[in-house]
């Protein structure tokens, strides 16, 4: 890994934000930038807003290359899905719409993904050598898989169907927020999509983030399951931290699949 900061940039639905990474530390190497996102968040628009960031660090990033978080499936550089993004990202093009913008090398990922890169090289999950299966908690539920530090991509575990729900409609952290449940009426939504997680993967750790993570004394104790769980370390940091990383190993071994 190289000793350069490393941009990385989030896309989230209500804003976008970016900072220059310091991969030897494992976090920002200068206070975040964020710009709301646009109302049309077309890949057009996200795209002028992301050169936006770019040209802001520009200066103190040399040439490198920029990681990019997306809500959003990324298979080969093509979004295939869009969650609180425009529909218009469906199936784009989406690295190569930022690079031919930017005029740079890009590595576009899913932000849980990146999340979850970030928390196994970095944070909670930090040199973990298992099956770390990562969650995140917000608007929907998140997900990204890595084993012996590997990220198996574009996991969507918030899909799964549990007793005749998409799991997400039921254990979300919006759905706390929704309905207004205290987190002992919430904990018992979580039990069940944890166990069943748990049933189908047999992770070694599982690691939750999200917002609702700053308050895991209220709930993790609570949850019984076989896997230890334990909160994500990096917080809001972590798409950003693990979207540099996967930039700059993918240009350090080109080899591997994109």
């Amino acid at each position: 890994m190289q000793n350069q900061p490393v941009l990385g940039i989030d896309i989230g639905g209500s804003g976008i934000k970016g900072a220059l990474v310091d991969l030897a530390a494992g976090d920002f190497a200068a206070p975040r930038l964020r710009i709301p996102t646009p109302s049309k968040s077309t890949p057009a628009n996200v795209a002028d807003v992301v050169a936006e960031i770019v040209a802001e660090f520009a200066d103190k990033m040399g040439d490198g290359p920029i990681g990019i978080t997306i809500p959003a499936v990324v298979t080969h550089g093509i979004t295939r899905s869009a969650a609180n993004i425009d529909k218009s990202w469906i199936d784009a093009p989406a690295e190569k719409i930022f690079s031919d913008r930017l005029g740079r090398s890009v590595v576009l990922v899913n932000d849980a993904d990146a999340a979850g890169v970030a928390e196994v090289k970095f944070g909670a999950a930090r040199d973990h050598q298992g099956l770390v299966l990562m969650t995140t908690l917000g608007t929907g539920i998140g997900s990204a898989i890595l084993y012996r530090g590997v990220l198996i991509p574009n996991s969507e575990l918030g899909h799964l169907e549990i007793d005749g729900h998409d799991a997400e409609t039921q254990a979300a952290a919006s759905i706390k927020t929704l309905l207004g449940l205290s987190y002992s009426e919430y904990v018992g939504r979580l039990q069940r999509y944890y166990e069943v997680v748990e049933a189908l993967f047999w992770p070694d750790l599982f690691v939750v983030g999200g917002g609702v993570s700053k308050d895991a004394d209220k709930f993790m104790p609570k949850l019984k399951l076989k896997t230890p769980i334990v909160p994500a370390a990096l917080r809001n940091r972590a798409g950003i931290i693990g979207a540099a990383w996967l930039a700059v190993d993918k240009v350090e071994h080109p080899e591997r699949p994109a």
